[in-house]
């Protein structure tokens, strides 16, 4: 029983402001927010590269706020549509929703469910969280945003939408997105304020909200089921004991891949880890290896569908072959570097 509440008690915030920021993020979306920044971005005077940084940077801003799975579902059509309205092939606009909002999922202890969990076992105020992984975030966005424009041809720029694109008009949506990143950032547990700020937000605009509770319960489940075996049995959590940063970031990524992060969490984690922000590294930037590691990569699939976007699961590892070695390496030489 006590290792039952003890899995319970390092499960239930988590998926509490997961909640709290997917409400946000659909009261975001149905007001507009995320569409006007986009077409604002597609209008600008930009060239095909600089539109699709300033794009991958508007995803790693919602991931580092609202979550990398809010980032996918809503903004993967935002920039499918931007690359669509410039006459530019898609395919670097959504692979690189997906590979950012997995990178930029470092910033926040609330951009990825990982860092919640894993946060269970070494409680810290969002600032101090955000201040320390700064450099690894800042080094993974750019090689990330770096990778995808070397990777993906653009092609020619044939004609120009020019549709006037939505007005920005900061509403319920934008109050909300800001309230939950302070509320984030100021409190130590700020699971229920931020469900909270959703379920008014989303009440006020008066919407059903998208928010798929079958799927946040079946997670719930399976890491309370996991979070439970992990404190009766201590093997998993065993094989990091003397491994150095690197070796202890490389093992986090391939179990992300073969388990899922969320079970990759729960099982390495029920006990201190020498190198607990080189694992965090490995759980959030390994999904991008293949899409078995995250769940964003399944709400990415189907946001890309909801466009008609051909998504390659074989595309999506072959380039993940080599953007998670050099992300992955780089962050982390970043971050240990900061620490010197």
């Amino acid at each position: 029983m006590h290792a039952i509440l003890a899995a319970g008690g390092q499960a239930w915030p988590p998926f509490v402001l997961v909640a709290g920021l997917l409400l946000i993020g659909s009261v975001a979306a149905a007001e507009g927010l995320f569409e006007a920044a986009g077409a604002s971005l597609a209008r600008a005077r930009l060239g095909p590269r600089s539109l699709l940084v300033a794009l991958l940077g508007l995803v790693a801003l919602v991931t580092a706020v609202l979550n990398l799975d809010t980032a996918v579902v809503f903004l993967t059509p935002v920039l499918v549509h931007a690359a669509r309205r410039r006459s530019l092939d898609e395919r670097a606009f959504l692979y690189g929703s997906v590979f950012m909002a997995n990178a930029a999922s470092l910033l926040l202890p609330g951009s990825n469910l990982t860092n919640l969990l894993l946060l269970r076992t070494d409680p810290q105020s969002g600032e101090a969280f955000a201040l320390r992984m700064l450099p690894a975030w800042l080094a993974a966005c750019a090689i990330t945003a770096g990778f995808i424009v070397v990777a993906f041809r653009l092609g020619e720029q044939k004609t120009v939408d020019a549709t006037e694109p939505p007005p920005f008009r900061f509403g319920l949506g934008a109050a909300a997105t800001l309230a939950a990143a302070i509320l984030v950032v100021a409190l130590p547990n700020p699971a229920l304020p931020v469900l909270g700020v959703g379920a008014a937000a989303a009440a006020l605009r008066r919407m059903r909200p998208r928010l798929d509770l079958r799927t946040l319960t079946l997670l719930f489940a399976c890491t309370l089921a996991l979070g439970t075996l992990a404190r009766l049995w201590h093997d998993p959590a065993r094989l990091l004991e003397g491994d150095t940063a690197f070796a202890t970031a490389g093992l986090g990524a391939v179990a992300a891949v073969l388990l899922n992060n969320l079970p990759a969490t729960i099982l390495l984690s029920a006990s201190p880890v020498d190198h607990p922000d080189a694992l965090l590294l490995g759980l959030d930037l390994g999904p991008n290896l293949a899409v078995t590691g995250s769940l964003s990569a399944v709400l990415w699939l189907q946001a890309a569908r909801s466009v008609d976007a051909r998504a390659s699961i074989a595309t999506y590892t072959r380039h993940g072959l080599l953007l998670v070695p050099l992300s992955l390496a780089g962050a982390l030489a970043v971050l240990l570097t900061a620490r010197l």
